[in-house]
């Protein structure tokens, strides 16, 4: 992925960029203001790019030119120096999440070379989501209870020890009854997809299985984490109205029926997903205040070789207690 080893120079610089954003963001935790809280993430997020030595271009972000001051669409970002990759970000996943105090917020950004990042556009993504044991065993256009079915073998489970997460909106109601007759077990989630699409890709979270219809732009960066996982995801863009068929056509998507494999999502494994957690989650935990700053959990997960880490951090706002120092 360009000139420089993303291995040892890049990927704990995403690190620091998503721990800004969530250290930004966990102030307005449960304090009723979803507006709040995003704009504190962009703003710290942004900024923290200009540190990172890339020559970036938002593919994936806050909106439009028109609509959003910063992480918009076609914005650049890093030092503009190479290597040049695409970048999908998310500086707070899950405002209303952040704003009543609930699991499953966090920052989230990924990063591949130019042009290997599906541009998608801001409407419903449908979704199917399983991690590596049970990829190639699933089908968007099969049955959920095929679907089902194929995963708990894969997983050598019967389907009543699966868990399967599915947002809660009045369009899941037929999909969550169908689930329930098979005596599956659901996680009912207010907001937030991409944590749940994720952890399906990690047997500890305790999370099987994605389904439903969440957000386009949401499902290409849990796709680049599940691709460096080796996980699957299946997609289908959900149009509401015609306005959401022209945004696909102008940003190149003809086929709006078409079934988007991980090659569509995300074109390459040279990429790499790094996450904090704001609010604690099956995945990560959220940010924890204490007396001298705060600590911050989060993943970074590299394509190429498939590693992943998890790195908790210590962030000193005053001057380090005694009791605080490493032995």
């Amino acid at each position: 992925m360009g000139e420089r080893n993303l291995e040892r120079e890049l990927t704990l610089e995403f690190v620091r960029v998503t721990e800004a954003a969530a250290l930004a963001a966990g102030r307005w935790m449960g304090r009723g203001d979803k507006e709040k809280a995003d704009e504190a993430a962009v703003t710290a997020m942004r900024r923290m790019f200009d540190t990172v030595q890339i020559n970036g271009i938002v593919v994936i972000g806050e909106g439009e030119m028109d609509e959003a001051p910063m992480l918009y669409i076609g914005e650049r970002v890093g030092t503009g120096t190479p290597p040049e990759v695409d970048i999908a970000v998310d500086p707070l996943e899950g405002t209303n999440i952040v704003a009543k105090g609930l699991t499953g917020a966090i920052s989230v950004l990924a990063a591949a070379p130019r042009g290997c990042l599906l541009h998608a556009p801001d409407m419903y993504m449908e979704k199917i989501a399983v991690g590596p044991r049970a990829a190639g065993k699933i089908s968007i256009d099969a049955p959920v209870e095929e679907n089902i079915k194929s995963v708990a073998d894969a997983l050598g489970k019967k389907p009543e020890d699966l868990t399967v997460v599915i947002l809660d909106r009045p369009r899941h109601e037929t999909l969550i009854q169908r689930v329930r007759k098979m005596g599956v077990r659901i996680q009912l989630i207010p907001d937030g997809d991409v944590a749940p699409a994720v952890a399906v890709g990690f047997e500890e979270s305790g999370v099987d299985m994605l389904l439903g219809i969440g957000g386009a732009p949401e499902g290409v960066i849990a796709a680049a984490a599940l691709r460096c996982l080796g996980g699957e995801m299946q997609a289908r863009l959900w149009p509401v109205d015609d306005e959401d068929v022209e945004r696909a056509r102008e940003m190149g998507i003809e086929d709006l029926d078409r079934v988007l494999m991980m090659d569509d999502l995300v074109k390459t494994d040279d990429v790499v997903f790094a996450a904090t957690g704001i609010t604690d989650s099956s995945l990560l935990r959220g940010v924890h205040y204490t007396s001298w700053g705060a600590r911050t959990h989060s993943v970074v997960i590299r394509g190429l070789t498939g590693t992943v880490r998890f790195i908790e951090a210590s962030h000193f706002f005053s001057r380090k207690p005694e009791y605080a120092r490493p032995c």
